[in-house]
C-alpha cells in the first residue's frame, strides 16, 4: 500500500472520525444585513470583503480547524451565478495562506482542470505543498459554467476527456525523475522535469469534486478522496455507501452552508446546501454524518449576520472538541 499523505491523514484520520474545516471567504456577504447594505451602496452581490481575510484564516488555524478551502472561480458572472467565490487567484491565494498559517490543510474546492494547463497546475500545487510543509490537497472539477470555455479556447462538451488526461498529467509530473507522458513526443534526448516535487513521496492527494463527467468507478480508482456536494441525510447515506463499496476507506468530503443560530438549542432546519441550526443540533447532525462515513465537513459561513469571528469562537469552543483534527 502506498504511503498516505499527512495532509490527507490530518483531514481524514479514519476510524469513523470526522473533522471540520472552513470554506473561504470568511465573510458575511450573503447575510441579510450585508446584502441590504450592499444594495444601498450599489455594490454587486456575491463579492466578499477580503480586508480581514488573512487575520481570520490565522485565527481559524490557531483554533484548530482541520482545513481551509478556496474555490476556483475564474470569471465573475454577476448575472447567471452571482458569486465571485474567494476572488483571489487560487494558487496565489494558497501561497499566501501557506505563509500565514501553520497547521490547516490547504484545499481547493475545486480547481477547474479543463480550463488550466495541467503541467502548470502540477507546478503550482507542488509549490504550495512545498511552501506549506506538505499541507496541500488538490480538489479538481470539470467545471459547470459553459460560458467560460470558449474564452479559454476549450470545448465544454469535451471537458470529461480533458479532465482525465489532465489528472494523469498531474500524477506524471509529480513522480521522481524526468517527465514521461505517452504521446507527448519526448524522446530520450529530452530530460524535462516539473519542479518542485511535492513535499512527500506520496505526492499530493487529489479529491474529485462531484462526478467530473466520469463514472463513479473511475473516480474511485483514480482519486484519493471524493469531494461531494451537500445532501440531506437520506441521500447522503446512499451516496457514502456507494463510495465505500467502490473506494473502500478513501475519504468522503463534503461542504455545508451553515447559519449558526445564537440559541444553542435552536433545532436544525434545512436551507439551500446546508443547515440553519443551533450548535447542539449541529453536533447531532455531524455525528450522524460521521456514522455514515463522512470524513470531513467544511463550513460556508457566508449567510450569517453574526460576525465571523464570533462564529469561529463558538464553533471552536463547543463543536470542534467533538471532531478534532488528527494531531490537534
Amino acid at each position: 500500500m502506498a504511503p498516505r499523505h499527512t495532509a490527507l491523514t490530518r483531514l481524514a484520520p479514519g476510524e469513523g472520525r470526522l473533522t471540520l474545516g472552513l470554506e473561504l471567504p470568511l465573510d458575511n456577504d450573503w447575510g441579510p444585513s450585508r446584502q441590504a447594505a450592499d444594495r444601498t451602496a450599489g455594490r454587486p452581490h456575491g463579492v466578499p470583503d477580503l480586508a480581514d481575510h488573512a487575520r481570520l484564516a490565522q485565527l481559524a488555524d490557531r483554533l484548530g480547524f482541520a482545513g481551509l478551502w478556496v474555490r476556483d472561480v475564474p470569471l465573475f458572472d454577476p448575472v447567471r451565478f452571482g458569486d465571485a467565490g474567494t476572488v483571489f487567484e487560487t494558487f496565489t491565494h494558497l501561497g499566501h495562506l501557506a505563509a500565514v498559517t501553520e497547521h490547516a490543510v490547504l484545499g481547493t474546492a475545486a480547481v477547474v482542470l479543463p480550463l488550466r494547463e495541467p503541467l502548470l497546475v502540477a507546478k503550482a500545487a507542488a509549490t504550495v505543498d512545498a511552501l506549506s510543509g506538505g499541507r496541500m490537497l488538490l480538489g479538481l472539477a470539470s467545471g459547470d459554467r459553459p460560458v467560460e470555455y470558449p474564452l479559454f479556447g476549450q470545448d465544454f462538451e469535451a471537458r470529461g476527456a480533458a479532465f482525465r488526461e489532465g489528472l494523469h498529467t498531474l500524477r506524471a509530473a509529480w513522480r521522481p525523475g524526468p517527465l514521461e507522458l505517452p504521446g507527448a513526443g519526448l524522446g530520450p534526448d529530452f530530460q524535462l522535469e516539473v519542479l518542485p516535487k511535492p513535499a512527500q513521496a506520496a505526492g499530493i492527494p487529489i479529491a474529485v469534486a462531484g462526478g467530473a463527467q466520469q463514472t463513479p468507478e473511475w473516480i474511485a480508482e483514480h482519486a484519493d478522496a471524493s469531494l461531494n456536494y451537500p445532501r440531506d441525510l437520506g441521500a447522503l447515506r446512499l451516496r457514502t455507501r456507494q463510495w465505500r463499496e467502490l473506494a473502500g476507506e478513501k475519504p468522503y468530503v463534503t461542504p455545508m452552508v451553515l447559519t449558526l443560530q445564537e440559541d444553542p438549542h435552536a433545532p436544525a432546519r434545512p436551507i439551500r446546501l446546508g443547515l440553519s441550526t443551533g450548535r447542539n443540533a449541529l453536533i447531532e447532525h455531524l455525528e450522524t454524518m460521521a456514522l455514515f462515513g463522512v470524513s470531513h465537513v467544511s463550513f460556508n459561513l457566508r449567510p450569517n449576520d453574526r460576525p465571523v469571528e464570533e462564529l469561529l469562537q463558538e464553533l471552536a469552543k463547543y463543536v470542534l472538541p467533538r471532531f478534532p483534527a488528527s494531531g490537534a
